[in-house]
């Protein structure tokens, strides 16, 4: 039975693109099939005026109807009359996609390293009340209009990915000169940012005109700008525009990792240490560049969530680095598979909503149901990480250095 898992395992590390894209999908229609029968059996422990009745049970959930809500209520309802590609659903799906591309690839990164930065969810809260406290300070000096958002949105992402980067290289840090696990560091390093972000804000950032903990609203003309004409209103707190610049960050990542020297050493050393180190690879200092890379793309998610959903940085940041580690195993670690993934979060979250006001499903059900389907998906990529770990170790050194770009 073993050597048949260690086969199993192999077959998984060595699988083609296409096949593991065919395993993703057949994952997803067993998680559909499960799911949908779980939601059914569910009905009959509910209460409800009508239903399908079997065998004198009143079967009250219909799987087919969620499933409709799920995923193409996420999408506004394209097959309904009157759809419109510019409507709520489809950009509370895009908003939350653009997000998380940006967690994703901080955690991606990481794990390409060999590090697992559980912290993306820390550097995120910081790089966001950075941002806003940078935008804040430096608006009064600037003109407002275009002018302003050309100089302000910039600076305040730039702003994010340096608090973000900063958080980000002290557990690298740690773990390169004191060999500190970064698990563990940056577990901690998630409280400690929660705690010291709430602690600025209250003395020194909070609103005086609002009793909620949040910081003042930055100007209007220092959000991410809607596309005039063909983009999304201002009023569903999402840009094409910032969707495009994850979209080329996520294709910048690729090639960095794939096409440059800073990448070939950084998945050198994730791959096989011992290796890189034999080839003159300075571990300590790739150990710190890496994190601070991943900490700044968790501070640019924060920045984004700053400066294109509120406006402003709020105390209740919602656990968009955690789902982040989910995304990254789902795309296997691969910067252009991150997309993807984010994408089916965003259908996961925006259609949960559509559910949970379209059906009378209860919201713990609904949340059981994406996930399964996260869990299902997941699972094949997270044995082909460990397969990778334990099975393929004596060739990975010759697969480093063709580039590994499809992993």
């Amino acid at each position: 039975m073993r050597n048949d898992l260690e086969r199993l395992l192999e077959r998984l590390v060595h699988a083609s693109v296409l096949e593991r894209l065919v395993i993703s999908l057949a994952a997803l229609v067993a998680a559909i099939l499960v799911g949908g029968v779980l939601v059914f059996v569910s009905g009959a422990f509910a209460s409800c005026r009508a239903g399908l009745d079997i065998a004198g049970v009143t079967f009250c959930y219909n799987p087919m109807q969620v499933y409709y809500e799920l995923f193409l209520g996420s999408l506004g309802h394209p097959l309904e009359g009157g759809w419109s590609p510019m409507n709520y659903s489809l950009a509370t799906t895009l908003r939350q996609t653009t997000l998380l591309i940006f967690a994703g690839l901080s955690v991606a990164v990481a794990f390409r390293a060999g590090l697992f930065n559980i912290g993306t969810q820390g550097q995120l809260v910081v790089g966001g009340l950075v941002t806003a406290v940078t935008v804040l300070f430096a608006a009064p000096y600037l003109p407002g209009g275009f002018v302003g958002t050309v100089l302000l949105v910039p600076l305040g992402v730039l702003a994010g990915a340096l608090g973000g980067g900063f958080y980000g290289a002290i557990p690298g840090a740690l773990k390169a000169y004191a060999d500190a696990n970064e698990v563990i560091t940056t577990i901690m390093l998630n409280f400690i940012a929660t705690g010291v972000t709430a602690t600025l804000l209250s003395r020194w950032f909070q609103d005086p005109n609002s009793a909620n903990p949040q910081t003042r609203a930055v100007p209007e003309y220092a959000e991410i700008p809607t596309l005039p004409g063909v983009g999304f209103s201002g009023r569903m707190d999402f840009s094409l525009l910032a969707l495009g610049f994850a979209v080329a960050l996520m294709i910048a990542i690729a090639w960095l990792l794939a096409r440059t020297t800073f990448g070939y050493e950084l998945r050198t050393t994730g791959i096989q240490p011992e290796a890189a180190a034999y080839g003159g690879v300075d571990e300590k200092r790739m150990t710190v560049a890496s994190m601070t890379l991943s900490g700044a793309l968790g501070g640019v998610a924060g920045a984004f969530w700053v400066l294109m959903q509120h406006g402003r940085w709020l105390e209740n940041v919602p656990d968009l680095g955690f789902d982040g580690i989910a995304v990254s195993i789902l795309a296997g670690n691969n910067p252009l598979g991150v997309g993807a993934a984010a994408f089916l979060f965003g259908v996961l979250d925006s259609g949960s909503s559509s559910i949970n006001t379209s059906t009378d499903v209860p919201p713990e059900l609904v949340g059981v149901l994406s996930g399964l389907l996260i869990l299902f998906v997941a699972m094949p990529e997270f044995f082909r990480m460990i397969g990778r770990r334990f099975i393929d170790t004596d060739a990975a050194p010759a697969r480093a250095a063709g580039g590994g770009a499809d992993e």
